[in-house]
């Protein structure tokens, strides 16, 4: 790209595909994990579900804050690759792991504050708070380790490495069941392929999960961290780097991650709204609203491996002063990412039953669940757009509108739809409000992307 070599539209395609398709599978392992947290506990009955769903709002929360303070680093290591300036991008690689661990530990305090009173505050049954509680705390406890991978992710990604942060996303799923196994269930003994040995376990149920959840990420965590120090082309550690805050990296990074990390607290804290307007509907409801939102993020994630992809190539473009290449990427982005989620949600549409029937045991949940996850299927479409089209645009540095507009449409549309069907149509008029604001925010993020004052 600073070499000024002109893409033809297939050369610029196959940059897109060739990184989404790594930057797709790292989101989708993501989920994965949840779907194997929330199988293994679903087994355990709907209350044990209840309580996981009933604070999964909070936990995106401080997740998307950990995700916008790697963001605020990870657009300024894009701008600076594509422009040549690698020693550059190399003290912002420090900076980003020096702020991300203080980002880390501060949200880590506040989780450990809150956690016990966190499920009272979003009126959960009696029986649900406990778990719910202890799930959350080892959560907040895991932050650091998820503050300094989603750090050397991001950076890598915007660097163009796509492999490394996929293969080891998807060992972190592999070390998730693996751990999950020991710490859900007591020891017991298992029978496969007419074998029978005794597996150990701890039989901690609930915060079981989220313990076998917290060490795989620790231990992708490190892994990740070595490469970027010690393995990376462009981020290497050398022994004359100096590791102090500079300011002028910081502030810019508090510009860009400042309107990300708002739009998070924001939007995760209406779904923390949704799932006080769900828990008053019943432990079925708030299960199968939580399985469903577990199984269509398996549908929506090939539209953030996109974004992600985007958000590379349109920062990377426009470092290098592409300006026309820089709209080309990003329009290609957004189309392809609808046409793969248009795919997906048929997917979805098709085996909304069988989705369930993996998360849950619980018929009633089942039902539900596949009821409302048929409904989201026709929104796809355009909930993809408005992903893609936020990364492309968080790539070029445009982070304060996207955010603005994601958090109108999710408080000014779903939320007070959500309030008005909820009371006379339950969990699917939760689920009517969700699709029609989705709809919603695909339209106005594809009139921000062609009107271009993003460009400026």
């Amino acid at each position: 790209m600073k070499d000024g070599v002109e893409l033809s539209g297939m050369q610029r395609f196959q940059m897109v595909f060739y990184l989404s398709i790594p930057a797709i599978m790292a989101q989708i392992t993501s989920v994965v994990m949840q779907y194997i947290d929330a199988s293994m506990v679903g087994s355990l009955g709907a209350s044990a579900s209840a309580s996981i769903g009933l604070v999964s709002s909070s936990t995106w929360l401080f997740s998307g804050v950990c995700g916008s303070a790697a963001s605020g680093f990870s657009i300024q290591a894009a701008h600076c690759i594509g422009a040549g300036k690698i020693q550059e991008a190399r003290s912002i690689m420090r900076q980003a792991i020096l702020a991300g661990i203080c980002v880390s530990l501060l949200l880590a305090v506040t989780g450990c504050l809150i956690g016990g009173w966190l499920p009272v505050w979003l009126g959960a049954a009696t029986e649900i708070r406990q778990d719910a509680s202890r799930y959350f705390l080892v959560f907040a406890l895991s932050l650091p380790a998820l503050q300094l991978n989603r750090v050397a992710g991001g950076l890598l990604q915007c660097s163009g490495n796509m492999k490394v942060p996929g293969m080891l996303n998807i060992l972190m799923c592999i070390l998730d069941v693996v751990f999950n196994c020991f710490f859900i269930f007591p020891t017991r003994m298992i029978h496969v392929a007419g074998l029978t040995f005794r597996c150990p376990g701890a039989g901690l149920g609930v915060m079981g999960a989220a313990l076998g959840t917290a060490l795989a990420e620790l231990v992708t965590a490190v892994l990740m961290m070595g490469f970027l120090c010690l393995r990376s082309s462009i981020f290497r550690l050398r022994r004359t780097d100096r590791w102090r805050f500079e300011k002028r990296y910081i502030s810019r990074a508090l510009r860009l991650a400042a309107p990300i990390a708002w739009e998070n607290i924001m939007m995760c804290g209406a779904m923390v709204a949704t799932t006080r307007v769900v828990a008053p509907l019943g432990t079925v409801a708030i299960a199968a609203n939580s399985f469903a939102i577990t199984a269509e993020s398996l549908c929506y994630m090939p539209g953030y491996g996109i974004g992600d992809a985007a958000m590379t190539l349109v920062g990377q473009s426009m470092g290098a002063g592409r300006r026309e290449l820089t709209r080309k990427f990003a329009r290609m982005a957004v189309w392809l990412g609808m046409a793969v989620m248009a795919a997906t949600g048929a997917v979805m549409y098709l085996s909304a039953s069988a989705m369930m029937a993996i998360l849950t045991p619980d018929a009633g949940v089942r039902l539900l669940g596949a009821q409302v996850l048929r409904l989201e299927a026709f929104a796809e479409p355009m909930y993809a757009a408005s992903i893609v089209a936020s990364g492309a645009l968080r790539g070029a540095g445009d982070t304060l509108i996207p955010s603005m507009m994601n958090f109108v449409s999710i408080w000014a549309v779903r939320l007070p739809l959500a309030i008005l069907l909820s009371g006379c149509m339950g969990l699917m008029g939760v689920w009517i409000a969700m699709c029609a604001e989705l709809c919603f925010r695909g339209a106005i993020f594809l009139i921000r992307l062609y009107r271009e004052r993003w460009m400026k």
